[in-house]
């Protein structure tokens, strides 16, 4: 990964920044699903405690200009300002940023209560050890394209590292080893 772009939000008025990210990065998934691509990265160089007001998609050049040419933002161009390609810096460190999932959901426990698999003391005993133990990460909530239901991608930081690790990214521009700039 030689080369990145950079998505920042500028949102309206009437639209928050979380809101606009999420689309912008809905929009940048459905693009590298057409792409097939599996060497676009994407970090949030503003994370602390939210994802900012920032985004860059990490990749070749070769392949950061045919993401270019598929018009991706469509609407939402004009709620955004984006950088041309530019190198990525000679001195950066590396991270990985991938999704991370909770054991206990809605779902595990709709799908164990319609199997008669608990009762009703351990229905409430799952209830609160779910909520005990939910997920603090940072996320996005992103739109099913198959059912239009909204769920929430949960994201991991990885250790801020010297090297890079090459691999492979899937269509959310995550990966659990391969690792994308950090600058």
């Amino acid at each position: 990964m030689d080369s990145y772009i950079e998505i920042t939000l500028k949102p309206k008025a009437k639209t928050a920044s979380n809101v606009l990210l999420n689309q912008v990065y809905t929009r940048l998934h459905k693009a590298i699903v057409v792409l097939k691509a599996s060497n676009i990265g994407v970090s949030f160089p503003q994370y602390k405690v939210l994802l900012g007001k920032k985004c860059r998609i990490h990749s070749h050049q070769k392949t950061l200009n045919q993401l270019a040419t598929l018009n991706w933002l469509g609407d939402v161009i004009d709620e955004c300002h984006l950088s041309e390609i530019t190198a990525v810096p000679e001195n950066c460190q590396y991270r990985t940023i991938s999704r991370i999932q909770s054991t206990m959901t809605n779902a595990k426990l709709r799908r164990l209560i319609k199997r008669r698999a608990l009762n009703a003391e351990e229905i409430k005993q799952y209830q609160v050890t779910m909520l005990a133990k939910g997920l603090d990460h940072p996320y996005l909530e992103l739109e099913s394209g198959s059912n239009g239901h909204k769920y929430r991608r949960y994201l991991q930081f990885g250790p801020l590292q010297t090297e890079p690790v090459a691999g492979e990214f899937d269509t959310f521009g995550l990966s659990q080893t391969a690792t994308i700039p950090w600058f």
